[in-house]
């Protein structure tokens, strides 16, 4: 395939996103060195707090980055940057109040490159703004514990230049900046939903939304290498979307589902391969195109309203919703399997 320009920006997202996982990574570990590091329950708890969002926001970034569905690995500096600075983390040179200073500072670059990221997609393709959704999330909390850290470091650095406590009045502030970020921070992943972490059916859900808007896109551009780029991010999406249902979400629910409801879902994604094939070999502007593509829209579709109606109830019926989550973990394993694969 030739490379278009927005392939290019659609790349350059992706390594964006890969140096996000990379610095949330290092935050995670660096939240774990504080906890163990300082003997100030307040602050401990604190940080206690941060981790559970943070772990929780790492898998969010896991999701955000197989529903975009373009793998890429972190620019080189970022992974030099995260080494060096997890060093510094680890060692003595650096005093507490340094380093949950250089943290903050972490947390300043997540809020700005996630803002980045969405801004970006704004400019480049409506997929690309389905698919960074619950990337909101992630922002709002950064924004969050950017509050929260203001306090911290006030505490710890007064700590370190007099011995003393420093007046709590700042916490309160903290507090009235915190709450008034959770009020807007409102999300289909988290706040809406009251769960830690998506389901299967939230995340197959999402490829069915992603899938939608690319048949938007193709059908609403009449410019040649646009809609060939459209059709490529919708072939790759589907390929990796019926593998891991075929893999990993029907195999689950059999016994549980009607077998042939089952056996019928099975037949309609595979069905989706060769129709694949025999498109991306067609002239893209021409009748005989969209009038495949009008056909496979039809039968996914109709796909859709069946996984949504009946398979989401069977899920809902025999799993408990921690199971719904780790088949949800195992499910976006495959689909990034398939994707770093057809990547090579």
């Amino acid at each position: 395939m030739v490379t278009t320009v927005d392939d290019t920006k659609r790349k350059a997202i992706a390594m964006k996103l890969a140096d996000m996982k990379a610095v949330q990574e290092l935050i995670i570990s660096n939240e774990q060195k504080f906890i163990s590091a300082t003997t100030d329950s307040e602050i401990a708890k604190r940080f206690q707090e941060m981790l559970k969002d943070d772990q929780k926001n790492l898998g969010i970034l896991d999701t955000v980055i197989v529903q975009y569905g373009v793998p890429s690995e972190p620019k080189q500096t970022i992974s030099e940057f995260v080494s060096k600075m997890d060093q510094m983390m680890s060692g003595s040179e650096l005093t507490m109040y340094e380093k949950v200073f250089q943290h903050e500072l972490m947390k300043h670059q997540q809020v700005m490159t996630g803002i980045t990221i969405h801004k970006a997609a704004q400019r480049v393709g409506a997929d690309i703004e389905a698919a960074i959704t619950p990337l909101n999330t992630v922002n709002f909390e950064n924004r969050a514990h950017q509050e929260q850290l203001k306090g911290v470091l006030e505490t710890l650095g007064v700590r370190e230049l007099t011995g003393m406590d420093a007046d709590q009045g700042l916490w309160s502030r903290v507090q009235d900046a915190v709450a008034a970020l959770s009020g807007v921070a409102g999300s289909v992943v988290t706040q809406a939903s009251g769960k830690s972490d998506m389901n299967i059916q939230d995340v197959i859900r999402m490829d069915h939304q992603k899938v939608n808007v690319l048949f938007a896109e193709i059908k609403g551009t009449q410019d040649q290498m646009k809609r060939k780029e459209f059709f490529t991010q919708l072939a790759s999406d589907l390929r990796a979307h019926a593998i891991a249902e075929n893999e990993i979400a029907y195999p689950a629910v059999r016994g549980k589902y009607a077998e042939s409801d089952l056996q019928e879902l099975y037949d309609e994604q595979n069905s989706w391969f060769p129709a694949l094939e025999a498109m991306e070999k067609m002239d893209m502007m021409s009748d005989q195109f969209m009038s495949a593509l009008n056909k496979l829209m039809d039968e996914i579709m109709d796909h859709v309203r069946q996984e949504e109606s009946t398979f989401f109830a069977a899920l809902r019926d025999n799993f408990s919703s921690s199971e719904l989550e780790n088949l949800a973990t195992q499910f976006k394993a495959r689909k990034s399997e398939v994707q770093k694969a057809a990547a090579k």
